[in-house]
């Protein structure tokens, strides 16, 4: 297995798997806490909303950090600031100081990470090995979300949010101990054609952003709200899709570096889009949402790979994937914060949620022609995208 040769990769794969811990416990029960600490519906989306256009903001500041200290540091320094957004999560009680703080860190935690992260990935990566490695990633993080959603719920109910979220505080630390024997890359300090050369990138994180308005912060609410507000039983939920997604999570990758890239593309966003219509067609339905969740890790697991791959690899062929991926998640932000914002209206004016859980198919198109556009002009194969 050539792709698990590269050393770096390895290490960057088991922080991910560590920080997967979190993302997929604690990270995945802000908005449900939310709900239970007071805000409506329409309010946690609000507040979704605010992380996100403050992201947005913050994310050029990185650039110039970056220069300075290089993508490594970048990382930890990012990891470190997202881990201190959970304890300031416990004291939120409705719309207080400590929701407005939490509403700060994770913007600028985000921004510093998911920037630095990404360039990080697509520089250590090797484009001809890029799906096995992505779909060893997200087998990993499927892997680490199986028991993380049942501690995370059986600690907020046995111990209350302190413990949970202090746990998800010190697990998300240790997530930065593999990063200090993985090598710095320096970023230049001044490229051009960085902006041109992320034109695929921003367009396909924007509709990825829409797309996740709905897929995630949307559905983890109806999720919430259809298991009777019940942390154990969202718990559960969490951790069944887990397990499936981690039985499916390698199967796609090896498919698209051996050039069957094209048809991935079918077959990816024709899972996503049979498995928006089943979720907007659960809730209030226990049974039919958890199974709706368990779906969609397998799709997960095919959309990933095939969209990440195309992205990772134009990053690594651009004059700066640092600058790259900072224009491509600002197209990220512009989508999410629009695509919940409008969520967060609809539900607002009383429209049931399985509308909104429907927006993300407008996304879907346009996708699939901006995919099936970058395999056939580089070639189905990865190695040939990747020049």
């Amino acid at each position: 297995m050539a792709y698990f040769r590269n050393a770096a990769v390895n290490l960057l794969n088991l922080h991910y798997g560590i920080t997967a811990l979190v993302s997929n416990g604690a990270g995945a029960f802000i908005g449900v806490y939310l709900l239970r600490a007071g805000l409506t519906l329409s309010g946690v989306l609000l507040v979704m909303t605010g992380i996100i256009g403050l992201r947005f903001v913050v994310r050029p500041l990185v650039v110039p950090a970056a220069i300075r200290v290089g993508l490594q540091p970048l990382v930890v320094a990012g990891t470190l600031i997202v881990a201190t957004q959970f304890p300031l999560l416990a004291y939120v009680h409705g719309a207080n100081a400590a929701l407005y703080a939490l509403i700060v860190v994770s913007a600028i935690g985000d921004a510093v990470y998911w920037s630095g992260y990404h360039a990080y990935f697509a520089s250590l990566g090797d484009p001809e090995h890029r799906g096995h490695q992505i779909g060893a990633r997200e087998a990993g993080a499927a892997i680490a979300g199986i028991t993380a959603p049942v501690v995370t719920a059986w600690l907020l109910v046995i111990a209350g949010p302190m413990v949970a979220f202090g746990a998800a505080t010190v697990v998300l630390v240790g997530a930065a101990i593999p990063l200090l024997w993985t090598p710095n890359i320096p970023v230049v300090p001044h490229t051009s054609g960085t902006m041109r050369a992320a034109r695929f990138g921003i367009m396909m994180f924007m509709l990825d952003g829409w797309i996740g308005a709905g897929f995630l912060f949307v559905w983890q609410l109806a999720l919430f709200l259809s298991l009777d507000q019940s942390f154990v039983n969202y718990g559960g939920a969490l951790a069944l899709a887990a397990m499936v997604g981690a039985v499916a999570g390698m199967l796609l990758g090896r498919h698209i570096d051996a050039g069957g890239g094209g048809r991935a593309v079918i077959v990816a966003l024709t899972a996503m889009t049979i498995v928006i219509l089943l979720r907007a067609a659960s809730p209030g339905h226990p049974i039919l949402a958890v199974t709706a969740n368990a779906v969609a890790s397998i799709a997960v697991c095919l959309y990933v790979p095939t969209s990440m791959t195309a992205v990772y690899n134009s990053a690594r062929r651009s004059p700066c994937p640092l600058r790259f991926h900072v224009a491509t998640e600002g197209g990220w932000d512009a989508g999410a914060a629009s695509g919940s914002l409008l969520a967060a209206a609809l539900l607002h004016l009383g429209v049931p949620i399985s509308i909104a859980l429907l927006l993300p198919l407008a996304a879907i198109g346009p996708m699939f022609a901006l995919l099936r556009r970058y395999y056939g002009t580089n070639g189905s194969r990865v190695v040939s995208a990747a020049g």
